[in-house]
C-alpha cells in the first residue's frame, strides 16, 4: 500500500456553480441508507426559509463530509481564531440544525 500513487481527480464546476449559493440555514434528516441535507436561506422578518440546494449522502459519505469540516474548521481557528457561536436561544429555529424524522 505504501507504493500506491494517490488519484488525482479533474473536477470541473460549470459556470452556473462557480459563485456558489449562500446559506445560512440547513435541516439534516436521515434514514437507515441516507443522510439528506437541505441548505436554504432565511431572512431576517420572513416567517419561512427557501431550500435552495439538497443534498443526499451514504452514510459513509456523510461521515467522510463531517470529518472533512471538522478538520478545515480546525484549520480556521488555528489562522482566525475560534469561531464563536451564539448563546443557545439567541436566535431561536434559526442556523444549522437537525430536523427529527421518524422513519
Amino acid at each position: 500500500m505504501a507504493n500506491q500513487k494517490q488519484q488525482q481527480i479533474k473536477i470541473n464546476i460549470p459556470k452556473e456553480h462557480s459563485e456558489g449559493i449562500y446559506s445560512n440555514v440547513a435541516f439534516m434528516n436521515f434514514n437507515q441508507s441516507e443522510f439528506v441535507v437541505d441548505f436554504g436561506r432565511i431572512l431576517p422578518g420572513v416567517p419561512e426559509a427557501t431550500i435552495y440546494s439538497r443534498i443526499i449522502l451514504s452514510p459513509q459519505h456523510a461521515k467522510r463530509f463531517m470529518q472533512l469540516l471538522e478538520r478545515n474548521v480546525k484549520k480556521y481557528e488555528e489562522q482566525f481564531g475560534e469561531v464563536k457561536l451564539p448563546e443557545h436561544g439567541s436566535q431561536k429555529n434559526i442556523g444549522f440544525q437537525q430536523a427529527t424524522i421518524n422513519n
